[in-house]
């Protein structure tokens, strides 16, 4: 059942556009099934407004379900009325927000509602790429909407009220929702689906309208956000120390500390999300091997290394950045793989993704090393080798194959005369970001206060980059 304090499909949008902006389209379509006494029930607007309106004078289309009208259920015109918007978005280059809250498919209408799922899939599949789609999860997202949700470029979740399911947790074996509910946001925010968890629909509502802002309108806009107050020249002294735990690294480098963290509970050794650079948006990626709260207290810490779900997180967030023409910046630290039986099975396929959605993009790419960069592992975290048009190293990162007193024993292992500590050194000299540089692998070694300005300038050189991909109908990677 529906939360009976929730907010009405109409005070949603009120709540998500700008006052007295929304015009709704197909306010009277209603059901045409008469089957199974439906003749009887009155489906005001078939469950579900439609319409357009303005986010911070940004246009956008949106649909919000009402569960007070048959649970919000999915028929035929309810999903007609949903796929007219993306077709409309997809003219106009308008982003498309979807406020849901639906029981899933109305089983009176039977195989007209399952056409009208397919409907919808078959509009957000060819907007994909074309405008960015968002959804916000306010009460049931179940069953085949919850593909719906996992479709968009971006999920939100309200904390206490909405469920998200492919399957009922009482429907799994050995589950009950008490022991876990698998549909709850607290559990959702540790799986891949939903990028945002926030408490109050009207809290939802506004990080919704804070990433409109940030967003492009489609594939050839401009991300922008609002006018940089902050200075570009600005130091950040206390760099070095934060780039453990780039979701506090990453807010000091950008405009006005700004930095809007997605899938903050998925593979929290990865960090993805938006930060700004002299207003303009770019997309972060990033290595973490601490987490702090806002108290600067340590509360986690992770190895450098890359996991299945963090390639996994990263490759999809990266791609959708390449998709919207927002640049790239990476923050790598990183010494090799995870190493478990379980990890084994998935990580090669996983960092094969990410390797190949650094390499296939053609968005402004810039890296900085913050600490170590060893192997095959730093290779994949957007190297200059696979396509990165700018490398910075902090003084005092390393670059090579792995750690210098590891290699010599390696080496050396049938040699036991060998001066290991000596040969450690030896590698290691050829392991320094000035080696690196030497060769071209490393643009410039600077110092931690300096990081801000030297990204925020090689992001402006980079603004009219253009490069052209090889032809070809798609990747398979």
């Amino acid at each position: 059942m529906s939360n009976t304090n929730a907010l009405s499909a109409k005070d949603r949008i009120a709540g998500l556009v700008d006052e007295n902006s929304f015009v709704e389209i197909g306010a009277g379509i209603t059901k045409r099934s008469t089957d199974f006494n439906m003749q009887e029930k009155s489906v005001p607007s078939d469950g579900v407004i439609t319409g357009y309106g303005l986010i911070q004078n940004n246009p956008v289309y949106v649909y919000s379900q009402d569960a007070s009208a048959l649970n919000g259920t999915i028929g035929e015109m309810h999903a007609r009325k949903i796929a007219h918007i993306y077709e409309l978005a997809m003219k106009t280059g308008v982003p498309v927000i979807g406020l849901i809250d639906c029981a899933g498919m109305r089983l009176q209408e039977a195989t007209d509602a399952l056409a009208g799922f397919g409907q919808i899939y078959q509009m957000k599949a060819k907007a994909s790429g074309v405008v960015p789609q968002i959804s916000a999860i306010f009460g049931n997202c179940g069953g085949g909407v919850a593909v719906m949700a996992a479709m968009s470029d971006f999920t939100f979740m309200e904390q206490k009220e909405a469920k998200l399911f492919v399957n009922s947790p009482n429907t799994l074996e050995g589950n009950y929702t008490d022991k876990l509910d698998t549909a709850s946001a607290d559990f959702q925010k540790t799986a891949s689906t939903v990028d945002f968890v926030i408490e109050g629909e009207a809290e939802v509502l506004a990080a919704v309208r804070e990433l409109v802002s940030i967003l492009p309108e489609n594939n050839n806009s401009e991300a922008g956000s609002a006018e940089c107050m902050d200075d570009l020249n600005r130091d950040v002294p206390d760099f070095a120390a934060e780039a453990a735990d780039p979701a506090v690294a990453l807010a000091d480098l950008g405009d006005n500390n700004f930095f809007l963290e997605v899938k903050s509970g998925y593979a929290q050794e990865m960090v993805t999300g938006f930060l700004c650079f002299d207003g303009m948006t770019v997309g972060a990626v990033a290595n973490r091997t601490k987490k702090y709260d806002e108290e600067g207290k340590e509360t986690a810490s992770f190895e450098a290394r890359l996991t299945t779900a963090g390639c996994e997180k990263a490759a999809a967030f990266v791609k959708t950045c390449d998709a919207f023409n927002i640049p790239v910046l990476t923050l790598t630290n990183v010494e090799g793989y995870a190493t478990s039986v379980e990890e084994e099975k998935t990580i090669a396929a996983a960092a094969a993704k990410l390797t190949a959605a650094f390499a296939e993009s053609d968005v402004p790419k810039v890296n900085m090393i913050t600490g170590n960069a060893y192997g095959s592992a730093y290779i994949t975290m957007n190297s200059k080798h696979i396509g990165a048009d700018m490398v910075f190293a902090l003084n005092g990162a390393k670059v090579g194959m792995m750690d210098a007193n590891v290699a010599a024993k390696i080496m050396y292992a049938d040699d036991k005369d060998a001066d290991l500590a000596e040969k450690a050194a030896q590698f290691a000299a050829q392991s320094g970001t000035e080696a690196a540089a030497a060769r071209g692998y490393v643009d410039s070694v600077i110092e931690p206060a300096s990081a801000r300005k030297q990204l925020l300038y090689a992001f402006e050189m980079l603004y009219n980059k253009c490069e052209y991909p090889i032809g070809k109908k798609h990747g398979t990677i």
